[in-house]
Order: C-alpha cells, then sequence, then structure tokens
C-alpha cells in the first residue's frame, strides 16, 4: 500500500508515526511551508516534516495545493490512499478522484459537531462532556465528507486543550491503524453526515480569547481550559491585559459586580462572575511578564491587587 500522507502540527504526528509503524509505503509527506515563529521570529519547520525526515521520507511544503504544478507533484507519487491529519488546506478534486481508496482525513471531533479548525478548543468552550475522532473520506468542502469509523473520547473536568490534544492524536493513530486494513477489504460502509446537525468550529479569534465576567463561572472556567495551553484567555486589570492561564470554580455567595475582587487568598483571587459561581485564579500572566501563580503575583507585581478592584473594566 502506497501512501501520501498530509499533515502540519503536532496533532499530525502520532498518527503518520503510526502509519510508519504499521510499515505502509509513505511515498511522501505533503506539509505546510516553514514559518517565522516566535518574538525571535526564528525560521521552524512544521512537525511532520521533522517527525518524516527522521524516517527517511520525501517531503513537499507547498503554499497552495491546489497550484496545479503542486497536483502533478503530489500525484507522481501514485499513491493509492491518501491520509490527512490536520493538514490545512482543502484538496482539489485532482487529488481526491485519484488514489484507488480515495482521500481520508483524520478529524478531532465527532463529526457532523464541530467541523472547522479548531473542534478541541470549541468542544471544551462549550462544556462538551465528550468529543471524539472521525474519519471520513474527504471532498471538497470542509469536512463534509461520508463518515467511515468514529471512536468517542470522554472530557474530563479537569481537561485542557493540551490534555485533549495529546488524547486525540493518540485515538485518532489507533483508530486509523484499524480503519486502513477494514476500508481495503471493503469492510466498511460509508455513512453521510446530517446536515441538520452541523456545527462548526472555527478559528480562534482574539474576541474569543477575551473573557466577558457577566457569563456564569462555568461558562468563564470551560473558556479558560479551552484556550489553554494556546492561545489562553485573557482580560484587563487596570487596564493592561492579565492573561489567565488556569482557575477554578468556586461558590460563592456575592452581590458584587461581574469581574470584581472579592476575595484575596494567599495563592489565589476570587473574581465574581454572572451567578454564584465565582472563579478563582491560580495561574496568570501579567503584560510583558512570563506566566506565573497567583501566589507568585501577589507577592510580587500583584502586591497592589485589593479587593473591590474590576478585571476587565476598559473604563477603570
Amino acid at each position: 500500500m502506497k501512501i501520501v500522507f498530509m499533515g502540519t502540527p503536532d496533532f499530525s504526528v502520532p498518527v503518520l508515526r503510526q502509519l510508519v509503524m504499521d510499515g505502509y509505503n509513505i511515498a511522501a509527506c505533503i506539509t505546510q511551508p516553514d514559518r517565522l515563529v516566535g518574538r525571535k521570529k526564528v525560521m521552524t519547520p512544521p512537525p511532520v516534516k521533522v517527525e518524516a525526515m527522521k524516517h527517511g521520507i520525501p517531503v513537499l511544503q507547498p503554499e497552495r495545493i491546489r497550484n496545479q504544478e503542486e497536483i502533478e507533484r503530489v500525484l507522481g507519487y501514485e499513491p493509492e490512499l491518501v491520509v490527512t491529519a490536520a493538514y490545512g488546506q482543502i484538496l482539489p478534486n485532482d487529488i481526491l478522484e485519484k488514489p484507488a481508496y480515495g482521500c481520508i482525513n483524520v478529524h478531532a471531533s465527532l463529526l457532523p459537531k464541530y467541523r472547522g479548525g479548531a473542534p478541541i478548543h470549541q468542544s471544551i468552550i462549550d462544556g462538551e462532556k465528550e468529543t471524539g475522532i472521525t474519519i471520513m473520506y474527504m471532498v471538497e468542502k470542509l469536512d463534509a465528507g461520508d463518515m467511515l469509523t468514529q471512536v468517542r473520547v470522554p472530557i474530563l473536568e479537569e481537561d485542557h486543550v493540551g490534555s485533549m490534544h495529546d488524547k486525540l492524536s493518540a485515538a485518532g493513530a489507533k483508530l486509523l491503524s484499524e480503519t486502513i486494513p477494514a476500508l481495503i477489504k471493503g469492510e466498511i460502509t460509508p455513512q453521510k453526515q446530517d446536515e441538520t446537525k452541523v456545527t462548526f468550529a472555527r478559528n480562534i479569534t482574539r474576541e474569543m480569547e477575551k473573557m466577558d465576567w457577566s457569563k456564569t463561572g462555568e461558562e468563564l472556567y470551560n473558556q479558560v481550559r479551552g484556550l489553554n495551553p494556546w492561545p489562553v484567555a485573557f482580560t484587563t486589570l487596570q487596564q493592561k491585559p492579565l492573561k489567565v492561564w488556569w482557575a477554578k470554580k468556586v461558590n460563592v455567595a456575592t452581590e458584587q459586580e461581574p469581574g470584581t475582587v472579592i476575595e484575596i487568598r494567599d495563592d489565589s483571587f476570587v473574581v465574581a462572575t454572572g451567578n454564584q459561581t465565582a472563579l478563582e485564579i491560580m495561574e496568570l500572566q501579567p503584560s510583558g511578564k512570563k506566566r506565573m501563580t497567583a501566589e507568585d503575583f501577589l507577592r510580587g507585581a500583584g502586591s497592589s491587587l485589593e479587593i473591590g478592584m474590576k478585571l476587565g473594566d476598559e473604563n477603570e
């Protein structure tokens, strides 16, 4: 079986590694171009490229996979199957229709729910109790192809994007390992997605990162963990950005306005929300500083924090 693999971020690496372990002939890996990363703008290869090079797999990095020249380069490898996992581009029909066993995608949600580029983030932000992996045929429409297999993965109360990313990446690799042999043998009957149940998980925007303290403590807690460890929820304190890396829900009766600091503890501080579930701030990052515990913040730069101060008040 000759496979062309397409993927880009860390999520894709265990999937590629599983294909190698299963003994498939990986003719080439297609990934995004190297990008400038970090404040120092260091040119950095995608994780899939790094993994592919470890195994001596040829790597292509087209800026646009729909370019005819790039299409011909991919098809030149004569793949019998194309496997994608978080590649980041929609494939053209010229590629989709060529492989004997089609083009399949490993997607981190239980389709038709959460089509799009941020399904892990959105499922946690929405307070879902479970998510999963769907392996489906690819079509020229975002995550809309017929489904082949699925596996469910619980979202625990303490899970965040980082922990679910790792769980789902491993689950995707395992499910793919089980799916390909069954697909080749013709043992899978593809299932169409129910278009009436489709939801989307668009890429995270800056506005989605901003905390609205009028929301419930449950909603804000889900936002914090649904943006941890990237891109991280934020609020403001004395008109300066304050990233909130981690928090806890606490039941506190208060008549204070949402966003008001209502309690300062030895290692944390508590903020009123839109209901009786307040938010206890555990880890944060003041503007221009590194990530720190709330305890360190209160001992140092945050020593001026007082009960009654408001977070997220743009007019203070």
